[in-house]
């Protein structure tokens, strides 16, 4: 049976052979300067189901979304929905059937409050043709209310934190009755709670026949609110099927291929002296620091989100003023701290939120490769170009960033790509400490193991690593030792041999204090 005959077969489900499908891609084709994207790709989504859309980044997962919500019109196939067949589909058009895309990178506009974001180009007016402001807020609060949101729709979007901005995007979506809502990565942001309540809301909508495409590199998240699931690699259909009648490890060798690992990367090696140090060290969202680290290790941060770790990052790279304490690099005292002092002195670090804080959307990726060698180098009379596009492939290479030119803009590769990119925009420093919040947020699990053992390669040339993760698995991997935050603080260092996600979650909630202290009473 071909897979087209499969597909159509999968739609006849029910009684007397009812379609119950609300989505069919049949044979989709897309091409890029000559380069083919997607070849011959299925997708089949029923109505009231969370269709996991899984692949490796650069699979073709982002761009068939794309063809679907009419950002990219097809080369070849055929696009059903919800019995209608779509022929040169817009943005608009694809908005107003009830298909609605929640990136992963998200599209709100900071500089304007909650309420407008969610109306915006949808406002309501009196009959007078003024803007309702009274009813759009009424409407906001109606909505947050019912999906149990908790955010002022007045407040400006900038005032957010990034959870909250995360679930302002999601139920900006819902509240214009979105028949398939496409979630790209959605809980990249979100702690257990937030997690489980979104998880909540889309079980609540699955039962009221609202369907979801699910993008997600989370295996544990993938099998507990999936109902099928869909693979792509490199361009092409790998296979579909019921996530009960699977396992994470088998998808994932479907995703990945032959390049399928599941060993720890993790190796001993000898360290230096110490190279960094906190002593006492205070500021907004953390306080009473006390850390040394060493020239060559890798040491894990983690805690629950808010729990002061990513805070920490940011102070240490100069973004925000510490209030007391001291920081000492090489032995240096820290003093009138800022971005450029912290990158002069050989400190690097990669943010978590890549959209607002790494991508510069109209730049190259070249450009965007060596803004901070450019930064650091700008009293040089003269830029190589010639140079750069030389370690610009020897880093395509070494990172296997999936781009067909250098001089494209950044924003046309996937996000786990545009890490890559930002990952090596540091190393052209030749930073000694290297801090990444979250650096493989929105990564593939191919992608996470090359970067991994590129992180290891690193730690062995002597650079100091400082990973802030909510991934344990990561920490696992590669960390030396594992410093976990609680409320602000470090409430305990674990070595390597005890890092465990049990043993992280007992002290990241405070519930492994809380059992000792009983035991001492």
């Amino acid at each position: 049976m071909c897979i087209r005959a499969v597909y159509q077969k999968a739609r006849q489900i029910g009684r007397g052979g009812e379609i119950m499908s609300l989505l069919q891609m049949s044979n989709i084709c897309k091409s890029f300067g000559g380069i083919s994207v997607l070849k011959n790709v299925q997708l089949t989504v029923e109505k009231g189901e969370v269709h996991a859309l899984l692949g490796e980044n650069g699979a073709g997962k982002s761009t068939l979304m794309n063809v679907l919500t009419g950002v990219f019109p097809r080369d070849k196939g055929e696009i059903e929905f919800d019995g209608n067949e779509l022929k040169n589909i817009t943005i608009k058009q694809s908005e107003n059937m009830g298909i609605a895309f929640v990136h992963q990178e998200l599209n709100l506009f900071n500089d304007l409050k909650v309420y407008e974001n969610i109306f915006l180009q949808k406002e309501y007016t009196t009959k007078l043709g003024r803007l309702d402001k009274k009813k759009m807020i009424q409407e906001a609060e109606r909505l947050f209310q019912e999906l149990g949101v908790d955010i002022d729709p007045t407040q400006q979007v900038s005032k957010l934190k990034t959870s909250q901005k995360q679930l302002l995007e999601i139920s900006k979506a819902l509240f214009f009755k979105a028949k398939l809502l496409i979630l790209d990565e959605p809980t990249t942001s979100l702690n257990n709670d937030e997690v489980a309540h979104l998880f909540d809301i889309v079980n609540n909508l699955k039962k009221k026949g609202t369907s979801f495409i699910f993008i997600s590199h989370k295996m544990p998240e993938i099998f507990r609110l999936s109902d099928r699931y869909t693979v792509f690699r490199n361009g092409e259909y790998i296979g579909f099927g019921n996530i009960k009648d699977t396992t994470p490890e088998d998808v994932t060798r479907m995703m990945v291929g032959e390049k399928y690992s599941d060993q720890d990367v993790y190796e001993k090696r000898p360290l230096g002296d110490t190279i960094l140090e906190l002593k006492n060290f205070s500021g907004e969202g953390f306080h009473n620091i006390n850390l040394a680290v060493k020239k060559g290790s890798i040491v894990g941060l983690t805690g629950l989100q808010g729990a002061g770790s990513s805070e920490l990052m940011q102070c240490m790279f100069g973004v925000t003023r510490a209030y007391s304490g001291e920081m000492r690099v090489m032995g240096k005292v820290m003093r009138d701290h800022s971005i450029h002092t912290a990158m002069t002195d050989r400190i690097a670090m990669l943010p978590s939120n890549r959209k607002e804080n790494s991508v510069i959307p109209d730049m190259s990726i070249l450009e965007n490769m060596y803004l901070s060698e450019h930064t650091l180098s700008a009293r040089k009379p003269a830029i190589s170009k010639k140079k750069e596009v030389e370690r610009y492939k020897k880093y395509k290479e070494m990172l296997n960033i999936k781009a067909n030119s250098c001089e494209d803009l950044i924003t046309s590769l996937s996000g786990g790509n545009q890490q890559k990119v930002f990952l090596a925009r540091w190393l052209n420093t030749d930073a000694e400490i290297l801090l990444l919040d979250n650096p493989t947020q929105g990564i593939d699990v191919g992608a996470k193991a090359e970067i991994y053992k590129l992180i290891l390669e690193l730690a062995k040339q002597g650079k100091t690593i400082l990973i802030n993760t909510l991934e344990i698995p990561e920490i696992q991997k590669v960390a030396d030792y594992c410093a976990v935050f609680y409320s602000g603080e470090i409430i305990k260092v674990l070595e390597h041999q005890e890092i465990d996600e049990m043993t992280v979650m007992m002290y990241s909630t405070n519930a492994a204090q809380t059992k000792e202290g009983k035991k001492d009473e």
